[in-house]
């Protein structure tokens, strides 16, 4: 009995972790995509109680972004097969009114039951849809050999060692040499300083935490997106504003940051 329990067991483990995969994942952003670029809010596998939200607002998702075709210059995703569960970062510089738009989708049992959004546009903080284009095409962003791939905490302790130290100076962010932050359209990696750190980020006036953190995390890629609340940089939002931070960690260190948070006034009021 104890061993028909424990193969049982093992069986049913066997199948949770084979519920999703990466094929099936890189599919479901594949799909996501060409229904973006499409207007089409009738992805496959789509839940029927799907929760769909943009910019952590509730949203019908047939009057949403999604329901837009949108010339999409470049895309980039991570597939995170732990947590079933995607991020897709889009450059739509090109597109009548240009967008950047950063897209967690979670599944379960194969189906797509949660899509989050962050969309900015023009009047969100540092928006450059252009430069947010440009600076993201020279970034590289391989696989990574699997013996040289960093473990999933190592990943993550890094993206929340950079967002902790936000409100705390004392906090060491393993920074790696070079390091790229591309904030809205503004890009600290140009000029060619390769030995240098140009991640860094100046101390803020007060103290504060960046809550309701979600992640996406795959190591092929060293990739990690944080999905958060920003207080402080929106004056009409001060608890926070919806806000996503992306990673590539190599050997540890970041070595790229992408920043795309939204505004409920232009530039936040700043």
């Amino acid at each position: 009995m104890i061993y028909s329990t424990l193969f049982l067991s093992a069986a049913l483990a066997s199948k949770a972790s084979a519920a999703c995969t990466r094929e099936q994942l890189i599919a479901a952003t594949d799909a996501y995509i060409k229904a973006q670029a499409a207007g089409d809010p009738a992805l496959p596998a789509l839940a029927e109680n799907v929760t769909y939200l943009e910019n952590d607002a509730p949203t019908d998702i047939t009057k949403g972004v999604l329901s837009q075709a949108i010339t999409i210059d470049f895309n980039r995703s991570l597939h995170d097969s732990v947590e079933c569960a995607t991020f897709t970062e889009i450059s739509a510089a090109t597109n009548k009114a240009p967008y950047v738009i950063a897209t967690r989708m979670l599944f379960t049992d194969d189906k797509i039951t949660t899509i989050q959004s962050v969309v900015a546009n023009d009047g969100d903080w540092a928006f450059n849809a252009t430069g947010q284009l440009y600076w993201t095409k020279t970034e590289t962003w391989d696989v990574i050999p699997e013996d040289k791939r960093d473990a999933r905490d190592v990943i993550k302790a890094a993206g929340d060692a950079y967002l902790d130290s936000w409100g705390d100076g004392t906090v060491k962010v393993p920074y790696g040499t070079p390091c790229a932050r591309l904030e809205g359209g503004s890009y600290t990696g140009a000029g060619g300083r390769a030995s240098a750190n140009t991640c860094t980020m100046p101390q803020f006036p007060s103290a504060f935490k960046i809550e309701n953190r979600r992640y996406v995390i795959d190591e092929e890629v060293g990739g990690l997106d944080i999905f958060n609340d920003f207080p402080f940089i929106d004056a009409a939002k001060p608890d926070g504003t919806a806000s996503t931070n992306f990673f590539r960690v190599e050997a540890g260190k970041i070595r790229y940051i992408h920043e795309t948070t939204i505004c409920t006034n232009r530039n936040c009021g700043r």
